[in-house]
């Protein structure tokens, strides 16, 4: 895999942003990927106040997410984007390291 950082989208750094505005409580969004999924891997998209040492820290105008360090292997070269549309709106990876996914597209496979 390449170590290309990870990149958030102007639509998904406005969306975080406004989550973050909405909700005192929370810091960032964090983006991890995780075992499971109908694909063998799945992305997962939490509010947190924590930000670990070894986190990656992307700051975008006032969004802000973070990445843990396995899953930045998974991520490297990926965009985090945000949708909208009649089908409802929802946060996506757009990940060239994934070689397979899912119909949902939050679950995928890498060689």
């Amino acid at each position: 895999m390449t170590q290309t950082s990870f990149s958030i989208s102007p639509a998904a750094a406005a969306r975080v942003a406004e989550i973050l505005a909405d909700d005192p409580s929370a810091r960032a969004l964090r983006v991890e990927v995780l075992a499971g999924g109908c694909s063998g891997l799945q992305y997962k998209f939490d509010l947190t106040a924590t930000q670990n040492p070894d986190d990656l820290v992307l700051e975008t105008g006032k969004a802000t997410v973070y990445v843990d360090p396995v899953s930045q292997d998974f991520l490297a070269g990926a965009e985090l984007d945000f949708k909208d549309s009649l089908m409802g709106a929802h946060f996506l990876v757009k990940n060239p390291n994934a070689t397979a996914s899912c119909g949902c597209g939050t679950s995928f496979s890498v060689d």
